[in-house]
């Protein structure tokens, strides 16, 4: 039976779903297989955007159909059916499952029974211990678009009065989160809400075994995007990119006056309500958002049933500006009031939301009394999601500096806003401050915690050109061929690791391989002992991960740089928590073939057992015999490799390179890498298809790599 949680609240806006994908997230870390129910969900004419939200997480893989119970509407219509039908429709889900995070209602339309009371009685009958969400702010107020904290007393009144509807329906109440609470009074609504407990003496467990957390309020989760107000408008698009609706709207501007008293009243991540004849506002608003003097906008609203004269839209598109533009024909009055009605949603379209609320999640609740309180056992099964998660965790606690050179890439700022936002590493990038900081502005990221670093900084070109000229003095470089050479920001980003400013490079999104990796075999050099630089790629598959080695650099090594490549990986492995058992790979196993490729790999094999002897390696042996268990005891009964191998590596990059991708293509696994290895200090090259999730994967490995260094 899966072990389940049911997070409900005891009024609406409370953040709930905030909390229930930051629980949704602790759990597939833990375990492979997470399940999501919406035990009432809004309606069958609409799709409900928060299970849509909560099914999108790469832990779950379940039908948005089975995991919803009953409506509002059959609630209000027969309470006791419903609550049937919800526990049947449970059931089936928790089956499939090892784990379920169950999601009670939203608080828009149950008339009878009290809902905190009804979603208690749901989790009796279902056998879930219940995670209370508490609302920090006054909802009233939250209603009128001025919303205040609640003080630490008021919360923990509110928390007396939810605690004993939910003892009265006989669930268990397992935590309290108090959401969105003042962030100058956490431990305050903390200890607050602790002596609440203590006064509720039906609770059928003593109040100090109820976990209580808070989690301070946060604008950029409660601000609707200019999406979602252009959703509420009705409105259509009419200029710009597109791209940035995304970005959060933080505050707005009625510019129902003259330009000169529009000007002062704009602000950083404003949405500016001009009327559609007001054309001589509309253009002081596009210039002053590109001006650099005036606040960054989020968007421009045109209200009002006027079309824009053909010579405006061609000043317009002069201005070249990107700033979204949208239309409606609504009436001023009406268009502020459904601005202000509009609320942020939790949703897949902004990942600066999703990144805040997870970061908020990890830093505020301990998510490992939480897992380990649900009854979630850890699982021998390692799935892609459970690896990179590792890799993520690793990574936060080396906390180390990576550098990141292709600025001008919004992957790469994307990607390092993650990064930041969920603290796996400390980023500096390199590039124009006012240009990349301008772009993340636009792009709604946050990049406040980056350093971005100019590769024509004078003081550092001076200082490197010296260090990379003495390095290549051998070639004959000079000072200044040097001081050129060091302003190209591989060289440049090289420089920094070789220096001590950053502990690790990722590069290669906009560059390539060997631009990427040039500077590094010149300056930073391979570790003692090791002749090649090589690579693997780590395989996420189903239930483990494995090392494949060399898939991206050496295209026919050597027998002596094929047993460099082994040691290299089995220490690559090592530093992931992969064992590493080795298998040298060929087209015969033991010594039933012959030829030359047979012959290199078996001397490959001789030379890993001189150079590292307590290392378990097996070779020349063929793919299926190192990987199954059933072949290597036909073929290989007393080896302690074959049939348990986890790195893999291949005589040479054709067999490597076309091995790894018909296993992430045929077995759906994931391929993270290359991971080059050999060099002194960790750089890592992307392909320039790189996604997102690439670099930030990339990024972790590094940060990883350079912790290993440290330790070495």
């Amino acid at each position: 039976m899966a072990q389940s949680i049911y997070i409900t609240s005891a009024e609406g806006h409370s953040g709930k779903s905030t909390i229930a994908l930051g629980v949704l997230d602790a759990l597939s870390r833990a375990t492979p297989k997470v399940g999501v129910f919406r035990a009432i969900a809004r309606s069958t004419e609409e799709r409900d955007y928060v299970l849509e939200m909560l099914l999108d997480h790469d832990g779950v893989d379940l039908g948005y159909d089975e995991c919803w119970g009953a409506t509002y509407e059959d609630v209000r219509a027969d309470p006791d059916a419903a609550l049937g039908r919800i526990v049947e429709r449970y059931k089936a889900v928790e089956a499939q499952c090892d784990a379920v995070v169950v999601l009670g209602s939203d608080y828009t339309d149950v008339g009878s029974p009290a809902e905190l009371g009804f979603n208690a009685r749901i989790a009796a009958n279902i056998g879930a211990p219940v995670l209370l969400v508490l609302n920090g702010r006054a909802s009233r107020e939250e209603q009128l678009g001025t919303a205040g904290a609640l003080t630490p007393d008021e919360v923990g009144h509110k928390t007396a009065l939810a605690a004993t509807e939910i003892d009265t329906e006989r669930a268990a109440l397992l935590a309290v989160v108090a959401n969105r609470a003042d962030p100058d009074h956490l431990d305050e609504t903390i200890h607050a809400v602790r002596g609440a407990l203590a006064h509720v003496p039906e609770l059928d467990r003593a109040a100090e075994d109820v976990h209580v957390w808070a989690i301070p309020e946060d604008r950029f989760l409660v601000s609707p995007s200019a999406r979602e107000v252009m959703r509420a408008l009705d409105a259509t698009f009419v200029a710009g990119d597109e791209e940035l609706l995304a970005r959060e709207v933080l505050g707005v501007t009625i510019a129902g006056m003259s330009m000169v008293n529009v000007l002062p009243r704009l602000g950083d991540g404003y949405l500016v309500v001009v009327p559609a004849d007001r054309t001589e506002v509309l253009l002081a608003a596009l210039l002053a958002h590109s001006s650099g003097t005036f606040p960054s906008l989020t968007g421009i609203v045109l209200n009002g049933p006027f079309e824009l004269p053909d010579a405006i839209t061609r000043l317009m598109d002069g201005l070249d500006s990107n700033l979204p533009i949208i239309a409606t024909d609504l009436g001023t009055y009406e268009t502020a009031v459904r601005i202000v009605g509009t609320r942020g949603r939790l949703a897949a379209e902004s990942q600066r939301r999703f990144d805040t609320a997870l970061a908020l999640f990890d830093t505020h609740i301990d998510t490992a009394v939480l897992v380990e309180s649900i009854g979630v056992a850890a699982s021998s099964v390692v799935t892609p999601l459970m690896f990179e998660y590792q890799l993520i965790e690793r990574a936060r606690s080396a906390a180390k500096r990576i550098v990141l050179p292709e600025g001008s890439d919004d992957r790469v700022l994307r990607a390092a806003a993650t990064v930041l936002a969920r603290r796996i590493a400390e980023i500096t990038i390199l590039g124009n401050e006012t240009e990349i900081r301008s772009r993340a502005t636009e792009l709604g990221l946050d990049l406040d915690a980056a350093t971005i670093t100019s590769p024509f900084d004078p003081e550092l070109v001076s200082q490197f050109a010296e260090v990379y000229a003495k390095l290549r003095a051998h070639k004959g470089i000079t000072l200044e061929q040097a001081a050129d050479t060091v302003t190209d920001v591989s060289y440049f980003g090289t420089l920094m690791v070789h220096l001590g400013l950053a502990d690790g490079m990722v590069s290669g999104a906009a560059h390539t391989t060997a631009h990427t990796i040039r500077p590094a075999f010149e300056i930073i050099k391979t570790k003692p002992g090791v002749s090649v630089v090589s690579s693997v790629f780590l395989m996420a598959l189903a239930d483990r991960v494995l090392v494949y080695g060399d898939c991206a650099v050496i295209p026919d090594p050597t027998s002596e740089q094929l047993a460099d490549i082994a040691i290299s990986s089995a220490g690559t492995a090592s530093q992931f928590a992969i064992d590493p058992r080795v298998a040298m790979l060929s087209y015969s196993t033991g010594e039933s073939g012959s030829g030359a490729d047979v012959e290199k790999v078996r001397a490959a094999t001789a030379l890993v057992r001189e150079r590292a002897p307590k290392l378990l390696v097996e070779g020349p042996i063929q793919y299926d015999a190192a990987a199954d268990a059933a072949v290597a005891q036909a073929k290989m009964p007393d080896s302690e490799v074959a049939g348990r191998a986890t790195v893999f590596i291949f005589p040479d990059l054709n067999t490597g390179n076309n091995t790894y991708k018909a296993v992430q293509r045929s077995a759906g696994a994931v391929a993270i890498g290359p991971v080059l290895q050999g060099l002194n200090k960790p750089i890592n090259d992307l392909s320039r298809g790189a996604l997102v999730d690439d670099i930030i994967n990339t990024i972790a490995i590094t940060a990883i790599q350079a912790q290993g260094e440290t330790h070495a």
